[in-house]
């Protein structure tokens, strides 16, 4: 897939889509055609740090898990702590997001964080993507779109899967460690239809001394008409996992010969979880205006269960369980009008948007063995957001473009508590509200190291707490009193930033930032309870670039900084570093694909050290990794690659805390008392190499 970048201004990329740039009185612009990275502008570009990624980019990509698509935007890190079946660890812009709390991702229009969920607020389970349908994703950052309402602190991504597939395949891959995967997909074609069915069957032991036994079911039908600006889709989508898990571990246990690099501090975590979903849009562009309109229903289901803490509690074991069973459904719809040359190109866009999630029960269980033994709290919850959103784009002159925003959220929410013997007294109604301007000003183009914008923008944004911490009166640990906390949080960023091409097919971009959060709440779902953490302020520079030298190369390279600092103290330690904020990342990336028999990709990716409590004086270990790709296309219909994968055998960790756990030596030794305060590590799988045969039809 190509995308065709514009010079000289981005805002005639747009008018030229809609067939009036001359009216406009716009200079004839020259179309230069490059392929597809995280650095192209799909119309006007409101900010340094927002980007497209098309298929070209992700098909020579060395994924070991599917949501590290998400790495394609500039400073995105993806790791995982326990199970392939659980949602993935982010981290961006130092904020540690933990499963997803600040930054949210929509997949074919529908959310795919989750509110008020068992193991924690904007729980984001990307597994069931399936990267070879990916079409698109558009990606910003920031709180400066109108569009992007909760857990769009740090940014958004708007993922589409292909509106056709011209060609069907099937792909078959093998590896160590018990992988395998079978991913079939089809298209059909019928005057203006496009039929795409996918079925994936995938499994995976992992390197685990426990085996993960992961078993993953995926399926994907899909009906479009036309283009995502006219035409409409629908899509249902099937997905299902079993997993066991091994969770992070005491570092002191794997030293000591307690249990191996890969070995597991409990038996039989890990859980079982399913997505089933339907959804439809439908968009209609003319010369005057554009609409757009969804809908879309999610089934979605997660047992989960875990023993961080290992064995506090005794020789049991400190497994528990988190379920959520719930129903989401929801929409949106907008109109713009192009105002034209009379009023400076204007362009308005006014939308509303609904999500009601119905959480018949989300509950926390003791168990043992994956048998409950007794329930700390359950709930049902009812939650409804309604938001308004208006934005207004001015091309004032040939070198001065200006975007104002304003967002309107409502949020309401019933929590009922149904079981927990501290946990009655819980429950309630409670709603909050939040106005949200944008502001964002372009300079430019200037004849500046080739064609250069500057961009300055600045808004509010938040995200919302759980509803049961909204609502609290009672520890369910134990019955204290506790303190209910906002629904919602309020964010508030500013940054500088600037576009340029300084040689052709070289695009940069290069921003500074600054971010404010009201507090730093967290549901732990792992308790039943909200953790207060305060108000905190982060700032930090980006630079990102993508270069295509020649015809079918791709590179691109990535560096962020950032430094995140609780505004008060820690009372405990005097410490004001917000623990897991990766203050420093970089990347680097090489594809090669020049459409004949050999093509393949390299990436390489750099983690700083980070604090892993509040006094900075625990620091994790700084690590980088490279993955490889390598592929053959024996003829036009069958081709063979081979990932490579932890590259060099890099002997670091995936993510490290620090926190109070017990082995069970220390346990039964009677040293444990309420815990051990120590680092906690989840290793690196080691060096991994899976090879894969695609058919086409």
């Amino acid at each position: 897939m190509q995308h065709p970048l514009f010079y000289p201004t981005a805002l005639a990329v747009a008018l030229a889509h809609l067939g009036h740039a001359q009216a406009a009185g716009l200079p004839t612009l020259q179309e230069i055609v490059v392929s597809s990275g995280s650095q192209d502008l799909t119309g006007v570009a409101d900010s340094a740090n927002e980007g497209t990624v098309t298929a070209k980019q992700l098909a020579n990509r060395p994924l070991l898990r599917p949501a590290e698509v998400l790495e394609t935007v500039p400073g995105m890190i993806v790791t995982q702590h326990s199970g392939d079946g659980k949602a993935n660890q982010y981290f961006l812009r130092g904020f540690n997001l933990d499963h997803g709390s600040d930054f949210a991702t929509q997949i074919m229009g529908m959310p795919v964080n989750m509110v008020s969920h068992a193991h924690g607020q904007g729980y984001m389970d990307l597994n069931f993507l399936i990267p070879e349908l990916v079409g698109t994703m558009k990606y910003r950052k920031g709180v400066y779109a109108a569009e992007d309402g909760d857990f769009a602190t740090t940014g958004s991504a708007r993922i589409d899967y292909l509106r056709r597939l011209d060609k069907s395949f099937v792909d078959i891959g093998l590896g160590q460690h018990n992988y395998r995967r079978l991913l079939a997909a089809g298209g059909h074609q019928l005057n203006d239809l496009n039929l795409i069915g996918a079925i994936e069957v995938a499994g995976n032991d992992g390197p685990w001394e426990q085996a993960e036994n992961l078993e993953k079911y995926n399926g994907v039908l899909r009906l479009t008409s036309g283009t995502a600006a006219n035409g409409f889709s629908l899509t249902g989508m099937l997905y299902q996992a079993d997993w066991t898990a091994t969770e992070h571990v005491p570092e002191r246990a794997i030293a000591s010969g307690e249990i191996g690099r890969y070995g597991a501090l409990s038996a039989n975590d890990g859980g079982h979880t399913h997505r089933y979903s339907l959804a439809g849009d439908w968009a209609q562009t003319g010369a005057n205006g554009a609409s757009k309109a969804s809908l879309y229903v999610v089934d979605y289901g997660l047992n989960l269960f875990s023993a961080p803490s290992g064995y506090i509690s005794g020789s049991q074991g400190d497994q528990h369980e988190q379920a959520d069973e719930r129903t989401t459904w929801g929409g949106q719809a907008s109109h713009s009008w192009f105002l034209g040359p009379n009023w400076k190109d204007t362009e308005i866009t006014a939308g509303l948007q609904l999500r009601h999630d119905r959480i018949s029960k989300v509950g926390l269980y003791t168990t043992e063995n994956r048998r409950r033994t007794g329930t700390v709290r359950e709930d049902r919850i009812d939650e409804t957001a309604v938001a308004a959103f208006f934005a207004a784009r001015t091309q004032w002159n040939d070198w001065l473009r200006t975007n104002l925003g304003l967002r309107r959220d409502q949020i309401r929410a019933q929590a009922t508590a149904l079981g927990g013997q501290y946990n009655m007294d819980n429950g309630g109604s409670v709603d909050a509200g939040q106005t949200s301007p944008k502001l964002g000003v372009v300079f430019g183009p200037f004849n500046l190291l080739g064609q250069t914008e500057f961009y300055a923008n600045w808004g509010h944004g938040f995200h919302s707490n759980d509803a049961r911490g909204a609502t609290a009166r009672t520890n369910p640990q134990d019955g204290s009193t506790t303190e209910a906390v906002p629904l919602i949080v309020k964010a508030k960023g500013s940054e500088l930033g600037m576009r340029a091409a300084p040689l052709p097919g070289w695009n940069s971009s290069l921003s500074v930032w600054q971010m404010e959060l009201a507090s730093e709440l967290v549901f732990i779902g792992d308790e039943g309870i909200t953790e207060p953490k305060g108000a905190s302020q982060r700032h930090g520079v980006e630079w990102s670039n993508y270069i295509t030298p020649a015809d079918g190369w791709i590179i691109d390279a990535d560096i962020a900084w950032s430094q995140a600092r609780f505004k008060q103290a820690n009372p405990d330690n005097g410490g004001r570093h917000v623990p897991n904020a990766i203050p420093l990342t970089a990347s680097l990336g090489l594809s090669a694909d020049h459409g004949g028999a050999w093509f393949g990709g390299l990436r390489l990716r750099y983690l700083g050290a980070y604090a892993l409590e509040e006094s900075g004086e625990q620091k994790s270990t700084p690590f980088w990794i490279a993955n490889l790709k390598a592929g053959y296309r024996i003829n036009p219909q069958l081709q063979l690659t081979l990932d490579v994968l932890n590259l060099f055998d890099k002997q670091a960790n995936d993510i490290e805390y620090w926190g109070g756990s017990c082995t069970r030596s220390e346990t039964l030794g009677g040293t444990c008392g309420g815990g051990i305060d120590g680092r906690l590590v989840h290793p690196l799988e080691p060096r991994t190499f899976r090879i894969g045969l695609r058919a086409t039809f």
